[in-house]
């Protein structure tokens, strides 16, 4: 039998990981033992009951075992070994949950199953007092329409009670009791449903005690806070009140709404409250609450128990206690005399009166802190009721900046109570003791007060004011409020702008936040407070979560309910604990507290909580990284199994430590559960020293923040503004990176809870996350020391640091004496550089585990590569930073002011005389200094910086007797340097390239990732794109370029800005504007811009463009040296928009010259002839809108010569003309009949003519033999229009000109056909990259059209009418596409395709 039991095992023990082990509650020396029948299954998720309990194995497969009363069967009673439940076969379970009798699991596709007690409806099934098997209940958001099922994500179970948590981090609730949440009386609760006062709220976890619930809940970003208001919403009433004092202002908010208190049935007479509860009076919760939910609520004023004094203090490392809540109730005081004066006026009878009534009410007898609590009664509501209107009727709402500071040093309005209140039937604290009198028991109270002020004071001073006024819009207060004190002058400074306000906590970050556990949360707390289990303050019960004020900004990542206790794990691996301490179960000595206090655990911090029915478990670390489990609660013997003793202090469980890792601690009823990993090959081992350690990593951040970088930031006289920037960047970075790692080391806590796959690491998933960070803080703290920052915090923080030097040394690990403040300071900040060490470390160590050809190992080898290169490279970015300041040191003063910048870093310079500048003054000093960003010229006094983006250098070889020299240059010098040996040259040279190519890279501050350090050395390019300011140039001077580089010189597509508004953007040869570009010049008479887009050459405009005037008009056309000068077409006038003037024609040195047309709308005249110097010269031809028409010859845009005139009637001059229609010598004028004269004619044309000469009348012949040669025909005349005319081949020579030059023709018709094919390709593909850049001048269709122009169509062999048609429909496309998109004019695509055509047919 033994050896078939020790087979067992070692066929369960084949699987290492996931190993349950059990044992009784109590039992601290019993060694836990393993649960058998399992058969080797890995259990990933464990819960317990109170004598049951449930594992979830990593198949999905859930396992029952203990006491199964619901069952039916022989197995109901005791199931020793694991049960299946068949029920849930099939479903891949992925988390269960156990309450005291009852049980849920969710599956992976977020349904939920219950089975167990259904007595209180805990199991969601109506009227069913058992569920046996798993059943599936439905939840359904009523919200959403149609009805849409809610995914389940996590489930939490209590005695009567079931929450569970949705994939959209919702609360869902059913069952019975306050504990729920919900706005119900009637219980039980059997259709889950949303508690609502948390929607819109992201919950993080949820627990359940066996009465209570507890809620981890993110906390709002600053952006989505919504500003406190001034009324409370339910009974309108004041929520902070200020009244202001010869010498003091009082600031309250002991505001007391009544908000989530249950009322008894009979409610006694108490004008204090609200009229809200008035209307809630009568109404008492049904189904199975206990007493504690039905006490009436006068106790709310007449029980002041001691734990509501402890309230008022806040929690610090060294055990005391955070600032809470003190004074219940709804009364608001003037001051203390007012107070005192009031109690005196009281009658002995209705104080004791008021305290009978308040002991009787309840069911129960109160504990001691509630029997002297009870002594002291509150006032009765009316006169109380008087003196809150007193108040109220001089107070007024302020800010939320002032509000946030009431906390420091504050005086509650209780603790005024508990000072000045004496009743003369008090009785003694402590019998026997030397003075039983009031004023024993006075001075006592007065030192109590004092002392919890102090306390107060001491732990408040710690708290940021800052993180509270942050976070102050996203709390919920819990009952009762503050009265405090505030002087004038610290209302004066605390509403005072801070030009230092460093946020320390990060509101949010982002990328992470998103990827990993978040630290800034709060807890929520809600149902029954018999026993301080909500953490509020008071032992009052809640209906509805609120939020437990005195763990704000603890950064709480997990918590954990009992039966009548709540423990609260932090990121720092602190716990605090609140609530029933009968049993020493919140893991201090202190009696039952109903504020979050800290446990006192031993071990190097708690990662892991457990709370059990009247015991707490803590998982610790240990000096060599296994987990420790510590216990503290009841006690019982060995033997009889009963109780005995308790433990107020948790004890370390030796035996647990014996059997292997531990990953989970379960806490239930009668039991606890481990769940303990073998250490196979170190994996295990592995995992925990780098969850450990990074921990600890995180505990020593944050004490760095709090202990140092707070008090620092918070000193005046820290330098001048640069160096407060800087070092409140530095505290900003420091601050994430701080954050990151307490995030990290909640994520590796999860993770040993978990399936723990090497792959799931987030240092290996996320790395970017962590390689980022630290390298923004190498950059920060970096530029802080180059700058010489924690030399100037040593001086005003002197006095500060030499109290501090201990643990300043302690924080750094420096161990030796005499050491210099900077010093200690500097190896403080740059202390978590280590830790990348550690992890690279870490990693290789995890690689191990696996074989070399797993993608496990090459993924942890590569990572560890990772983190171990760029811990080199930070360590590098250290030593510059040194290096530079050491130089700074040494740097005369009047040009380090100049030149030295935070992220500037020395490479090397040349004061060694190892470098020297060619041509040289005899006497000159010449100093060059290789900055990472410029290389500087220094001489004497002054110097000169060349940025490296703009630098160029080249070595000159020997043959041209440059020995040792190097050729520097920038765009508008250029010199040689020379080194005294080819040793010195070789390092100037490499230390200049690799300057300049990490400069024009950005890869000063940046890593390749996984290159292991070795990155291959790269010489910087030619071209490069850079940004530059001109000093000297005239034509560019103090203009700013920013575009592409060529070996000095500006090449390549740029934007040139002048300093007077001028703008050009487009591409740039040899320096100079060169090829496609836009260019703007200001007017500034007319206030608008002149605006050219065209072609360039050699920085002048050059070839075909458009130019718009700032005065209206426009030039389209042909540039040459900044000139029009081509053909082109200008449109001008005051009607630009719609009809303007225009000339189209030839231009000459920006002047109108040759041939051109010129429609005149304020004469309403058109000219089309010859031009010179901007005038009409030559023959040429006006119509005009009259109908006139005139062809003959021009001098100085006047008509001038011979010519002829034809009127609208017909009649026709043909003769001389001195002026513009002005006749003036010999001549004919025919008549529209025939009839002509012939003579002398003088005068203008239309006002009247002189004429000498004959007059003739064709139809005196009688037959055509006798007429005259000139009248032979009607139409002689009309025939000889168009001879005055500029003759065809001499109009638009301009157009051709330019059509044959694109096609690449020295002359028209001499040329290579194929060259002018391949030019037509190049202009099309040059367009198109153009209007790449602006795509909306073209549609899609022209896209198409384009794309397909670059296909020519071929031409071998003989000509036939298909290639002819070909060839024709592809010009067509081409001119019909430019024509509608680009606006070249019609004609001149005309005249191109006829050249084109005809130089086709030619070949």
């Amino acid at each position: 039998m033994a050896s078939q039991e020790r087979s067992s095992e070692e066929a369960e023990g084949a699987k290492e990981r996931g190993l349950v082990y059990t044992w009784r509650a109590g039992s601290c020396s019993i060694t836990p033992e393993r649960l058998p029948g399992l058969c080797g299954k890995t259990v990933l998720q464990a819960a317990l009951g109170t004598n049951h309990g449930l594992l979830l194995t990593e198949g999905g497969e859930v396992y029952s075992f203990g006491k199964l009363p619901w069952r039916s069967g022989p197995e109901e009673f005791c199931a020793n070994s694991p049960i299946l439940e068949n029920t849930l076969l099939g479903q891949h379970v992925i988390t269960v949950a156990a309450g005291s009798f009852h049980n849920g699991a969710v599956t992976e596709g977020g349904v939920v199953y219950m089975w167990g007690n259904n007595s209180s409806g805990q199991c969601a099934v109506a009227n069913q007092p058992y569920v046996p098997e798993p059943q599936p209940i439905s939840i359904s958001d009523s919200e959403t329409s149609p009805l849409l099922s809610v995914r389940i994500l996590q489930l939490a179970c209590g005695e009567e009670h079931t929450l569970a948590l949705s994939l959209s981090r919702e609360i869902w609730a059913w069952g019975s009791g306050c504990q729920l949440g919900l706005i119900t009386t009637t219980f039980p609760v059997t259709k889950p449903q949303k508690v609502e006062h948390l929607a819109g709220r992201v919950v993080l976890q949820i627990a359940c005690g066996a009465y209570h619930s507890l809620a981890l809940v993110q906390c709002l970003p600053v952006q989505e806070m919504k500003p406190i208001p001034e009324r409370c919403n339910h009974c309108s009433q004041l929520l902070i009140t200020m009244t202001d004092k010869e010498d003091h202002v009082i600031i309250s908010d002991s505001h007391c709404c009544p908000l989530g208190v249950a009322l008894a049935d009979k409610q006694p007479e108490n004008h204090a409250f609200c009229s809200s509860l008035e209307n809630l009076e009568g109404k008492s919760v049904t189904g199975s609450e206990s007493e504690d939910c039905k006490k009436p609520l006068v106790e709310e004023h007449a029980l002041v128990a001691l734990e509501s004094d402890r309230a008022s203090l806040l929690s610090s490392n060294n055990g005391q206690e955070d600032s809470g809540i003190s004074s219940p109730g709804n009364i608001l005081c003037a001051d203390k005399k007012e107070v005192k004066e009031y109690l005196i006026s009281l009658s002995d009878h209705t104080l004791n009166e008021s305290l009978e009534k308040s002991i009787c009410t309840g069911s129960e007898q109160p504990s001691q802190g509630e029997q002297i609590g009870a002594c002291i009664p509150g006032p009765p509501g009316t006169s109380a009721s008087a003196l809150n209107s007193l108040v109220a009727s001089c107070a007024s709402a302020v800010g939320v900046r002032v509000a946030a500071t009431y906390e420091a040093g504050a005086l509650s309005l209780k603790k005024v109570m508990n000072f000045y209140g004496t009743p003369s039937n008090e009785p003694s604290p402590q019998p026997g003791s030397g003075s039983t009198g009031p004023e024993a028991l006075k001075d006592s109270r007065e030192e109590q007060v004092k002392l919890e002020s102090m306390q107060g004071k001491k732990s408040s001073s710690l708290v940021d004011i800052r993180e509270e006024e942050s976070e102050g819009g996203s709390r919920r207060l819990s009952l009762p409020g503050l009265l405090s004190q505030v002087s004038p002058r610290l209302l004066r400074k605390v509403g005072r702008a801070k030009m230092r306000t460093v946020a320390l906590t990060p509101t949010y970050s982002g990328e992470a936040d998103a990827l990993l556990p978040s630290l800034r949360t709060e807890v929520w707390s809600w149902g029954r407070g018999k026993d301080g289990q909500l953490g509020h303050g008071d032992v009052l019960p809640r209906l509805q979560p609120l939020c437990v004020k005195s763990l704000d900004g603890k950064e709480v990542i997990h918590i954990s309910a009992g039966g009548h206790h709540s423990l609260a794990l932090t990121a720092k691996s602190q716990v605090y604990s609140w609530g029933s301490n009968i049993f020493g179960q919140l893991g201090h000595t202190s009696s039952p507290t109903t504020v979050p206090r800290l446990a006192k655990v031993c071990g190097n911090g708690v990662w892991s909580t457990a709370a059990g029915s009247d015991y707490s478990l803590f998982l610790a670390d240990e000096e060599d990284f296994q987990p420790g489990l510590y216990y503290c609660g009841q006690e019982t013997t060995t033997d009889s199994l009963s109780e005995s003793n308790c433990s107020k202090s948790p004890v370390l469980l030796l035996s647990c430590s014996k059997i292997g890792y531990i990953s989970n601690v379960i806490a239930g009823g009668d039991n606890c559960l481990l769940l303990v990993d073998k250490n196979i090959m170190g994996y295990i081992a592995s995992l925990h020293e780098l969850a450990s350690t990074e921990r600890r990593f995180y505990f020593r951040l944050s004490e760095i923040k709090s202990q140092v970088l707070r008090p620092l930031l918070g000193l005046d006289n820290l330098g001048s503004a640069n160096t407060i920037q800087l070092l409140q960047e530095m505290a900003s970075r420091f601050s994430k990176l701080c954050y990151l790692i307490g995030q990290h080391g909640a994520s590796l806590s999860s993770f040993l809870h978990g399936v723990k796959e090497a792959r799931s690491l987030a240092i290996l998933k996320h790395s970017s996350l962590f390689l980022d960070s630290y390298t923004e803080y190498c950059t920060s703290i970096t530029n802080f020391l180059v700058m010489g920052g924690f030399m100037l915090l040593a001086k005003p923080a002197i006095d500060f640091l030499s109290k501090s030097q201990e643990l300043l040394q302690k924080l750094s690990e420096y161990n030796e004496e005499n050491l210099q403040l900077v010093d200690v300071l500097n190896a403080l900040f740059f202390m978590p550089f280590g830790r990348l060490h550690d992890y690279a470390r870490t990693l290789l160590k995890l690689a191990t585990c696996f074989e070399v050809a797993s993608p496990e190992y090459q993924k942890l080898q590569d990572s560890s590569s990772c983190y171990e290169s760029l811990a080199v490279h930070l360590g590098r970015k250290r030593k510059e930073a040194e290096y530079t300041l050491s130089f700074w040191k040494t740097f005369p003063g009047k040009m380090t002011d100049s030149l030295r910048k935070p992220d500037r870093r020395l490479i090397c310079e040349s004061s060694n005389r190892g470098l020297s500048l060619q041509h040289a003054g005899r006497f000159s000093v010449n100093w060059f200094i290789l900055f990472n960003d410029a290389l500087v010229h220094a001489q004497f006094s002054t110097h000169h910086i060349f940025a490296l983006s703009t630098l160029w250098v080249e070595a000159l070889s020997e043959e041209a007797g440059n020995v040792n020299g190097l050729k520097i240059t920038t765009p508008e010098e250029q010199f040689v340097l020379l080194s005294s040996t080819p040793q010195e040259k070789t390092k100037w040279l490499r230390a200049i390239s690799q300057a300049v190519d990490q400069a024009l890279k950005g890869t000063s501050d940046i890593i390749l990732y996984g290159a292991g350090g070795n990155v291959p050395r790269q010489e910087p390019p030619i071209s490069r794109s850079a940004k530059y300011v001109f000093y000297k140039d005239p034509r560019f001077k103090d203009a700013v370029y920013d575009g592409r580089w060529l070996s000095g010189k500006p090449h390549g597509r740029g934007i040139l800005k002048w300093a007077d508004g001028r703008m050009y953007s487009g591409t740039f040869r040899t320096g100079l504007e060169d090829g496609y570009g836009e260019y703007r010049v200001p007017n500034k008479a007319l206030n608008k811009d002149d605006h050219y887009v065209g072609y360039w050459k050699e920085g002048k405009m050059c070839g075909h463009g458009v130019y718009s005037y700032a005065t209206g008009e426009v030039y389209e056309g042909c540039f040459q040296d900044n000139m029009r000068h081509g053909h082109g077409l200008l449109r001008s006038g005051k009607l630009t928009s719609s009809s303007p003037s225009m000339f189209i024609g030839q231009w000459t040195m920006d002047k109108k010259s040759g041939y051109g047309v010129f429609d005149d709308i304020t004469r309403g005249e058109k000219y089309m002839g010859m031009w010179q110097d901007d005038l009409c010269q030559g023959n040429g031809v006006v119509v005009t809108q009259f109908g006139l028409y005139y062809e003959g010859a021009f001098s100085t845009n006047k008509m001038m010569g011979t010519g002829i005139l034809l009127s609208e009637d017909d009649t026709v001059y043909e003769g001389e003309f001195s002026d513009n229609w002005t006749l003036s010598g010999k001549g004919t004028l025919t008549l529209p009949n025939g009839d002509y004269i012939e003579g002398l004619f003088s005068g203008e044309w239309g006002s009247g003519i002189k004429i000498t000469g004959t007059y003739f009348k064709p139809s005196l012949y009688e037959s055509e033999k006798d007429k005259p040669k000139a009248l032979l025909t009607d139409h002689f005349i009309r025939r000889k229009l168009g001879i005055l005319a500029v003759p065809p081949d001499e109009k638009w020579k301009a157009v051709f000109e330019e059509c044959w030059n694109q096609l690449g023709c020295e002359s028209p018709g001499q040329g290579d056909r194929w060259k002018a094919w391949d030019n037509i390709a190049v202009a099309l593909t040059t367009n198109r990259r153009q209007h790449k850049d602006s795509p909306e001048l073209l549609s899609r269709s022209h896209t198409q059209t384009l794309e397909s122009l670059e296909f020519i169509p071929q031409h071998i062999g003989a000509f036939t009418l298909e290639k002819y048609e070909n060839i024709k429909k592809y010009l067509i496309k081409q001119v019909d596409l430019f024509d509608q998109a680009i606006g070249i004019f019609h004609i001149r695509h005309v005249i191109l395709l006829s050249i084109r055509w005809a130089s086709l047919w030619k070949h």
